[in-house]
């Protein structure tokens, strides 16, 4: 009898990343098989990176499989992942597609099975999250026809937030355009879902109902942070879309809409607007040179490092604002592909936090890699400082689990 497995799945613009996750009647396990297929953007070379256990494969596809597809290069790179997970899982069946979906708007707060209506109204809030939400339902498409026995589910970014309070929801608009679904949301849900699950494991203080008051930074090439009072979202740096809050990887965050109005007056139409916000902004736009922190990091350019402060500032000042809006502060907790790895900058929050009492031990704080969960403050902080490797996969596959019932 065949092992059932969980295909979860994040399709982006120019990526996919994917795991493959075994489940069992007590619930899903760790993933047995991870990778990612990267240079699907126009003129990019598609490679499959995949990883098992401590084996790594690479695979680049050949200019005749992509002329095979009809030149459609994500076509061929789902045609050799088939291929890559059929070797890989010969013994094992794929019960069902998890995709990470980035907004669910006003309709879908929890997970799904996507249907063809589904698909229509999340199409809606394309312009929401323009680097995001159109591929990640372009891949619930391609994995339709490359599985189409297989149930698709979407889980949802947005879902975490749904419950936050009005005041934290409400943007200071006419109520003609509030009824319209313009509200402040929130992101990276599968993340701080993931985070929070192993908090609660972890540190009794988090969900204490005396305390519990965590923020959660997700930092990374998206940014954002998340207050959480015992256990449920009550605010997010994130808002109506992906643009808003911390600086990020290629977008500007928080901005005066001030901005917008000027270069409209100076003739820059919706396109060019959008292009600069999600694309050009950010580290790589402060900077000129990389939206990468581990390029600039590596940089003699004062550019380079400015554009660090800057990232660090806007998360020390959203952390100030999170704690006004928790009462308090508890527990920080860092995730994402910078906040597990970027030692620095950790020390760096930490010290312009220590006013709420946060102190970081150097040596345990450069040695959390993102390999495991650690806690990274000193005996006589006032707050616990944890460093947690996230994975919404896991959270994605948990939920198709549990919506399908399958055991």
């Amino acid at each position: 009898m065949k092992q059932p497995v969980i295909l979860s799945v994040n399709s982006g613009s120019s990526s996919i990343k994917f795991a493959l996750y075994p489940f069992t009647d007590e619930g899903v396990t760790g993933s047995n098989l991870t990778g990612v297929i990267e240079g699907l953007q126009p003129g990019g070379k598609p490679v499959i990176q995949c990883r098992t256990g401590t084996e790594a494969q690479t695979l680049a596809l050949e200019q005749a499989d992509i002329s095979a597809a009809g030149g459609d290069q994500f076509a061929a790179a789902l045609q050799a992942l088939h291929g890559v997970l059929m070797n890989h899982s010969a013994d094992m069946q794929i019960a069902a597609v998890a995709h990470r979906i980035v907004h669910g708007g006003e309709r879908f707060s929890s997970s799904i099975v996507i249907d063809d209506a589904a698909l229509a109204y999340l199409h809606t809030l394309d312009t929401l999250a323009p680097l995001h939400q159109p591929h990640n339902l372009e891949g619930v498409l391609a994995f339709r026809r490359a599985y189409p026995e297989v149930p698709q589910i979407a889980c949802f970014d947005t879902g975490f937030h749904a419950d936050m309070p009005t005041c934290e929801t409400t943007l200071a608009l006419p109520q003609s355009l509030r009824a319209t679904g313009i509200r402040r949301y929130g992101f990276h849900g599968l993340s701080y879902r993931y985070v929070a699950s192993h908090m609660a494991q972890q540190s009794a203080r988090a969900f204490d109902p005396a305390a519990g008051r965590v923020i959660m930074l997700h930092l990374g090439n998206g940014a954002s942070a998340c207050a959480m009072k015992n256990g449920k979202s009550i605010a997010s740096s994130m808002g109506f879309s992906a643009l808003d809050g911390l600086m990020m990887g290629t977008r500007c965050g928080a901005l005066d809409p001030g901005v917008l109005l000027h270069l409209m007056q100076q003739g820059w139409d919706v396109k060019r607007i959008e292009n600069t916000l999600y694309k050009e902004s950010g580290l790589l736009g402060v900077s000129g040179i990389s939206a990468d922190m581990r390029t600039l990091r590596a940089s003699s350019d004062p550019q380079a490092s400015f554009a660090i402060d800057l990232f660090t500032y806007r998360v020390i000042r959203e952390c100030g604002a999170l704690s006004a809006c928790l009462n308090g502060l508890d527990v920080l907790v860092f995730t994402g592909g910078i906040g597990e790895h970027d030692a620095i900058l950790r020390q760096q929050v930490a010290e312009g936090l220590a006013y709420l009492g946060v102190q970081v031990d150097a040596d345990k704080n450069k040695a959390a890699r993102g390999a495991e969960i650690m806690a990274i403050h000193t005996p006589n902080s006032s707050i616990e400082v944890w460093v947690v490797p996230t994975d919404e996969g896991r959270i994605a596959a948990m939920d198709a689990q549990q919506l399908l019932n399958l055991n």
